[in-house]
Protein backbone atom coordinates (compact mmCIF):
# COMPACT_ATOMS: atom_id res chain seq x y z
CA UNK A 1 0.00 0.00 0.00
CA UNK A 2 1.64 3.21 -0.83
CA UNK A 3 0.02 6.99 -0.12
CA UNK A 4 -0.10 10.05 -1.46
CA UNK A 5 -1.27 13.50 -0.64
CA UNK A 6 -4.62 14.35 -2.77
CA UNK A 7 -6.06 17.31 -3.78
CA UNK A 8 -9.18 18.08 -6.57
CA UNK A 9 -6.96 20.66 -8.06
CA UNK A 10 -3.54 18.35 -9.13
CA UNK A 11 -5.39 15.93 -11.21
CA UNK A 12 -4.85 12.50 -9.67
CA UNK A 13 -3.24 10.40 -12.15
CA UNK A 14 0.17 11.92 -13.03
CA UNK A 15 0.32 13.29 -9.39
CA UNK A 16 0.30 9.69 -7.93
CA UNK A 17 3.52 8.79 -10.51
CA UNK A 18 5.19 12.13 -9.39
CA UNK A 19 4.33 11.08 -5.74
CA UNK A 20 5.43 7.84 -5.98
CA UNK A 21 8.36 8.56 -7.73
CA UNK A 22 7.29 5.33 -10.51
CA UNK A 23 7.12 5.60 -14.23
CA UNK A 24 3.12 6.97 -15.34
CA UNK A 25 3.07 4.29 -17.59
CA UNK A 26 3.04 1.64 -14.37
CA UNK A 27 -0.19 3.60 -13.26
CA UNK A 28 -3.19 2.77 -14.03
CA UNK A 29 -6.87 4.76 -13.56
CA UNK A 30 -10.18 3.40 -13.45
CA UNK A 31 -13.29 4.73 -15.46
CA UNK A 32 -16.54 3.47 -15.29
CA UNK A 33 -18.87 3.95 -18.79
CA UNK A 34 -21.54 2.76 -19.62
CA UNK A 35 -22.85 0.73 -23.03
CA UNK A 36 -25.79 1.14 -25.31
CA UNK A 37 -25.97 -2.93 -25.29
CA UNK A 38 -23.85 -4.22 -21.69
CA UNK A 39 -25.02 -1.84 -18.87
CA UNK A 40 -21.81 -0.83 -17.34
CA UNK A 41 -18.19 -1.62 -17.90
CA UNK A 42 -15.09 -0.71 -16.28
CA UNK A 43 -12.06 0.53 -17.68
CA UNK A 44 -8.29 0.45 -16.92
CA UNK A 45 -5.81 2.53 -18.48
CA UNK A 46 -2.44 4.38 -17.48
CA UNK A 47 -2.60 7.61 -16.18
CA UNK A 48 -1.12 9.40 -19.44
CA UNK A 49 -3.55 7.54 -22.07
CA UNK A 50 -6.82 8.44 -23.45
CA UNK A 51 -9.62 6.56 -23.69
CA UNK A 52 -10.23 5.39 -27.25
CA UNK A 53 -14.36 4.98 -27.02
CA UNK A 54 -14.50 3.58 -30.58
CA UNK A 55 -12.43 1.04 -29.52
CA UNK A 56 -13.84 0.82 -25.66
CA UNK A 57 -17.19 0.30 -27.21
CA UNK A 58 -15.94 -2.18 -29.36
CA UNK A 59 -14.14 -4.79 -27.54
CA UNK A 60 -16.59 -4.02 -24.79
CA UNK A 61 -19.95 -5.36 -27.09
CA UNK A 62 -21.64 -2.49 -27.83
CA UNK A 63 -21.86 0.32 -30.40
CA UNK A 64 -21.68 3.19 -28.50
CA UNK A 65 -19.89 3.95 -24.58
CA UNK A 66 -20.47 6.98 -22.51
CA UNK A 67 -18.52 7.80 -18.99
CA UNK A 68 -20.88 7.83 -16.56
CA UNK A 69 -21.42 11.17 -15.05
CA UNK A 70 -19.14 12.20 -11.47
CA UNK A 71 -21.82 12.38 -9.29
CA UNK A 72 -23.07 8.45 -10.29
CA UNK A 73 -20.27 7.26 -9.40
CA UNK A 74 -20.40 6.72 -5.59
CA UNK A 75 -23.78 4.84 -5.78
CA UNK A 76 -22.76 3.01 -8.49
CA UNK A 77 -19.30 1.46 -7.50
CA UNK A 78 -19.20 2.62 -3.93
CA UNK A 79 -15.88 4.96 -4.78
CA UNK A 80 -15.48 8.78 -4.82
CA UNK A 81 -13.49 10.39 -8.21
CA UNK A 82 -9.86 10.02 -7.64
CA UNK A 83 -10.25 6.52 -5.36
CA UNK A 84 -12.02 4.36 -7.76
CA UNK A 85 -10.66 1.18 -8.04
CA UNK A 86 -10.74 -1.88 -10.39
CA UNK A 87 -10.69 -4.27 -7.18
CA UNK A 88 -14.30 -4.52 -4.48
CA UNK A 89 -16.78 -2.31 -6.62
CA UNK A 90 -19.99 -2.89 -5.32
CA UNK A 91 -21.48 -5.39 -8.02
CA UNK A 92 -19.31 -6.71 -10.76
CA UNK A 93 -18.67 -5.34 -14.29
CA UNK A 94 -17.11 -6.38 -17.27
CA UNK A 95 -13.40 -5.14 -16.60
CA UNK A 96 -11.10 -4.12 -19.24
CA UNK A 97 -7.40 -3.44 -18.98
CA UNK A 98 -5.30 -1.89 -21.62
CA UNK A 99 -3.19 -4.21 -23.24
CA UNK A 100 0.12 -2.10 -22.25
CA UNK A 101 0.00 -3.75 -19.02
CA UNK A 102 1.16 -7.05 -20.23
CA UNK A 103 4.22 -4.80 -21.17
CA UNK A 104 5.20 -3.84 -17.52
CA UNK A 105 6.51 -5.62 -14.18
CA UNK A 106 3.54 -4.03 -11.42
CA UNK A 107 0.91 -1.87 -11.60
CA UNK A 108 -0.38 0.14 -9.45
CA UNK A 109 -4.02 1.21 -8.84
CA UNK A 110 -6.41 2.78 -6.58
CA UNK A 111 -6.79 1.39 -3.37
CA UNK A 112 -10.25 2.20 -3.22
CA UNK A 113 -9.27 5.81 -1.63
CA UNK A 114 -8.38 8.95 -2.85
CA UNK A 115 -4.37 9.27 -2.00
CA UNK A 116 -3.78 5.32 -1.21
CA UNK A 117 -2.69 3.17 -4.06
CA UNK A 118 -2.00 -0.94 -4.42
CA UNK A 119 0.84 -2.29 -6.53
CA UNK A 120 -0.14 -5.39 -7.98
CA UNK A 121 1.61 -7.96 -10.78
CA UNK A 122 -0.76 -6.61 -13.82
CA UNK A 123 -1.73 -10.78 -14.59
CA UNK A 124 -2.88 -11.20 -11.03
CA UNK A 125 -4.78 -8.36 -11.22
CA UNK A 126 -6.57 -9.10 -14.63
CA UNK A 127 -7.57 -12.92 -13.09
CA UNK A 128 -8.66 -11.32 -9.73
CA UNK A 129 -11.36 -8.99 -11.51
CA UNK A 130 -11.93 -11.66 -14.61
CA UNK A 131 -11.13 -8.99 -16.87
CA UNK A 132 -10.09 -8.95 -19.96
CA UNK A 133 -7.15 -7.32 -21.84
CA UNK A 134 -7.48 -4.89 -25.73
CA UNK A 135 -6.02 -2.22 -26.85
CA UNK A 136 -8.35 0.92 -25.38
CA UNK A 137 -6.03 3.87 -25.92
CA UNK A 138 -5.45 6.38 -28.50
CA UNK A 139 -2.49 6.18 -30.57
Amino acid sequence: MFTYEWSEERGAGIHVAESLHIPPEQVFKTLVGKGNVTGHVVFCIPVEGELDMKQAARVSGNKSVELIAVKDLLPLTGYLRGGCSPLGMKKVFPTYFDDSITSIPMVYVSAGLRGMQVQVNPQALVDVVGGTIAPLTMG
